[in-house]
């Protein structure tokens, strides 16, 4: 009985699995902008500096947080509302199409994203991982339709590698 000899992929098809495996880990950001998708003005809306951890895991779990550099210890009910209006929470499962991620939302800051696929695409450049949100509409940020582009880097690097 003959066996047919594997045949060989070329190594672009295998590229995308390479970056799947590579997303897996927990991630510190690095940078974060948003796009207005009429205007095209661009604001680095978490501020030059700005927080966040994104842990994704080889089960398919996503949980990412994120805040605005420089945020105050709120004291008032003012204090909470703008600590709520300078950050970004949400967990849920996520499945990868290609260079897109789709994470099905099950508990978020903002209880309208509870229930929702929120679209990322992502590409891995210099070690350094770039994902670019689907535009969406942004109630903290005017009502507009936005799109946000964030670079995130290996939480084991120190802060002089990014």
């Amino acid at each position: 009985m003959m066996t047919q000899a594997p045949t060989k992929r070329s190594t672009s098809s295998l590229q995308p699995q390479r970056d799947e495996q590579k997303l897996v880990g927990a991630w510190t950001l690095v940078s974060c902008f948003m796009e207005d998708t009429e205007t095209k003005e661009r604001k680095e809306v978490w501020g030059e500096h700005p927080n966040g951890c994104l842990v994704l895991t080889a089960a398919g779990h996503w949980i990412v947080v994120q805040t605005a550099e420089g945020r105050k210890n709120p004291q008032t009910d003012e204090g909470r509302i703008a600590a709520f209006r300078s950050m970004l929470a949400y967990s849920g499962r996520y499945r990868i199409e290609g260079r897109k991620i789709v994470i099905k939302v099950e508990i978020a800051w903002d209880e309208s994203w509870v229930g929702t696929e929120q679209v990322r695409y992502f590409s891995m450049e210099g070690g350094q991982l770039h994902i670019e949100a689907a535009p969406q509409r942004y109630a903290n940020l005017g009502d507009k339709d936005m799109r946000a582009v964030l670079v995130w880097k290996s939480a084991g690097e120190s802060k002089e590698q990014s």
